[in-house]
């Protein structure tokens, strides 16, 4: 007898819920997703113990035929695909037809569906891969899928699972996703018979931000508004079908928010992808985020990003991992390039300023223990273990260093979080509009003059406006605008100064650099040896010429004319350092800014530095002319704002 075997239907179709059913939020991504393909305006889910005991989502969808609703469950069975070709352009959240059977064996499941072609509905129930009924039934138009005792026959499976309230923040993650995603349409979440989430339909993605994260979020994230961009393709060969001209540009859309550089979270959990309505975890897209935000955020901190990228269909394979969350792009390079330009000329754009109080910036942790996150954007590694449950995204819990836990997504001086409350939530507010705007308050009794301006996302476009004031500890700039009083860090804004001046010289091909008198000789290890050569050229681009001179020693020969002599080596040896430690894999352009970092690091003004009144009016004149005044290459802010409003409070004058 021959050792290869045909696997039983059985066996074949539990090998592929392994890959397709991971846990109870799995089960909901597919479900919900079929609602959504099926054209449903309003989709409930409900969960028990975390999804462990039921899931049941009911949608207003279009329903199934009786004869439909059988085949549903027969492997790659699907309404979706219908040659090789519609493979290549996939429209449809859900297409292999792998879902319904993967999920029906290991559960016990119940369908009821009704097309609004027929007057009965047709109710199938399913226990471990078996058919126990298909009987007709009255229902309205639309679908009810109630998943029960999820692997109750795969104990191995059932065990791996966590804890109910890590289960259902899991959920509860995907459907805010989703609500995120589609704010035409209702999503209601309900977990052991309590409201979590309800979101009615609303006009714009911004009212439904406000809807689902508050208020508070739309004053700390830029709105990218609508970012398009085309893709010329290359004409076909001669000798191959001819094709138009309008299919060989491809056009390709951005929108969504950004949060300033300023709200800094400690892992990627923050950050919302959607390609084609499709939710996404997507390498390349998370790193053109991280290089929009390079220089600007410091290492090991992440923004918050709501992003919809939309583009032709044959542009993005979808069909590249079992559940459906990871994605490869036909020309990676230029959607990568299109994201951080995007990203990056809207922070440009808005110049937005820190305010006080400031939030505490993240603690490092090592690069392992931030992983890409799951579909559910919940990192697997989060401390969602609570002795009682309150909220899906409860409060911080402090820990032992007195830190809330950086895993959970919660909006504290700078984190942001979904507003899901309970017992139920607070009716909605309309959405607040944070265009500066101008107050006019009362100027009795001591009130505030009239036409001074109060509201509005703090902006560094008023530097150029600036009365310094004086020093604080010979540090801090202390300056005085129209709309409050701000504190300038001396060090970091001539650090963002020069690093600008760096960095456009270089471009033009005009840095200014000095011969020394004398090469300076500097030994280096062997380590930085081998990253010397790879970087050499590079350096000598921004003006620290050099040359070997022996075994692991070379002769620089200029320098950059910012530069003293006595800090070439310190800033030599600083950026083979983070060379080594950090650019290994970096992208050229990445290089030169880090180079241009150490340089400017390295040649400001110090702090502990006296000032007089010529030099701070400089330094705020230059700085204002800086294209992003915000922080210094390295993350740090640059200036705080205490707000007029902030002030006139403190003196209980409004």
């Amino acid at each position: 007898m021959g050792r290869i075997r045909v696997l039983p239907d059985a066996v074949a179709n539990q090998i592929a819920a392994g890959e397709v059913v991971e846990r109870p939020a799995s089960v909901v991504k597919e479900m919900l997703e079929n609602s959504l393909d099926a054209g449903a305006s309003a989709i409930r889910v409900e969960a028990e113990s975390g999804g462990r005991r039921m899931i049941r989502i009911t949608d207003d969808g279009h329903g199934m035929l009786r004869d439909d609703s059988m085949l549903a469950f027969e492997r790659h069975a699907t309404s979706k695909l219908s040659s090789l070709k519609d493979l290549q352009s996939i429209a449809t959240l859900g297409f292999r037809g792998e879902a319904l059977p993967s999920i029906a064996s290991v559960s016990r499941l119940t369908l009821e569906t009704r097309s609004p072609e027929e007057t009965t509905g047709t109710r199938v129930e399913i226990h471990g891969g078996k058919m126990i009924k298909c009987e007709e039934a009255a229902l309205a138009a639309g679908t009810i899928l109630t998943v029960r005792d999820l692997f109750f026959n795969v104990p191995p499976r059932k065990k791996f699972l966590r804890s109910d309230q890590t289960e259902l923040a899991h959920i509860a993650s995907l459907v805010t996703h989703y609500s995120l995603a589609h704010p035409d349409k209702t999503f209601e979440l309900y977990h052991d018979y309590r409201e979590l989430l309800q979101v009615t339909p609303v006009a714009s993605l911004r009212e439904r931000v406000f809807q689902v994260f508050g208020a508070q979020v739309l004053d700390d994230v830029i709105d990218l508004g609508t970012r398009e961009v085309e893709l010329k393709l290359p004409p076909p060969h001669p000798h191959a079908e001819p094709v138009a001209a309008e299919d060989l540009v491809r056009p390709f859309l951005l929108r969504g928010f950004v949060s300033r550089p300023q709200v800094q979270k400690y892992n990627r959990s923050s950050i919302y992808l959607f390609v084609n309505g499709r939710l996404i975890k997507d390498r390349l897209l998370l790193h053109a985020i991280s290089a929009a935000y390079y220089n600007l955020m410091p290492p090991g901190a992440f923004p918050f990003a709501l992003l919809f990228l939309d583009c032709d269909a044959e542009e993005v394979d979808v069909n590249v991992h079992p559940s459906k969350t990871e994605v490869r792009f036909r020309h990676s390079s230029f959607v990568h390039d299109f994201v951080r330009d995007a990203i990056r000329g809207s922070l440009i754009e808005s110049r937005p300023a820190s305010a006080l109080p400031m939030p505490e910036p993240p603690r490092a942790q090592p690069a392992a223990a931030l992983p890409y996150s799951e579909f559910t954007q919940t990192l697997e590694n989060a401390r969602l273990e609570l002795p009682e449950w309150r909220s899906v995204l409860p409060e911080p819990a402090a820990g032992p260093d007195g830190v809330a836990d950086a895993d959970l997504p919660v909006f504290s001086g700078g984190r942001i979080e979904p507003r899901i409350e309970l017992p139920s939530p607070a009716p909605a507010a309309p959405p607040v509009d944070v265009a500066p705007s101008r107050l006019k308050v009362p100027n009795h009794h001591g009130g505030a003059p009239a036409g001074v301006q109060l509201d509005g996302m703090p902006s560094l476009d008023v530097l150029k406006d600036l009365r310094p004031i004086g020093q604080l500890h010979e540090s801090f700039i202390i300056a005085a605008g129209r709309d409050g009083l701000w504190i300038v860090d001396q060090h970091v804004a001539h650090e963002r100064i020069l690093f600008e001046q760096v960095l456009k010289q270089r471009a033009a091909g005009r840095l200014e650099k000095q011969q020394l008198l004398i090469p300076m000789v500097v030994e280096l290890t062997a380590s930085q040896q081998i990253e010397y050569a790879r970087i050499a050229d590079e350096l000598g681009a921004n003006g620290f010429e050099s040359e070997p001179f022996g075994n692991r020693t070379i002769a620089i020969k200029t320098a950059p004319v910012d530069v003293k002599p006595s800090q070439i080596e310190s800033i030599l040896f600083e950026i083979l350092e983070v060379a080594e430690r950090e650019l290994r894999g970096a992208s050229l352009d990445e290089l030169r800014r880090n180079i241009a970092a150490s340089i400017a690091c390295q040649a400001a003004i110090k702090i502990n530095m006296r000032l007089d009144q010529t030099r701070l009016d400089w330094l705020l004149a230059r700085l204002a002319e800086c294209e992003y005044p915000t922080n210094c290459p390295h993350g740090r802010p640059i200036a705080l704002r205490y707000s007029t409003r902030e002030i006139l409070k403190g003196f209980h004058r409004i």
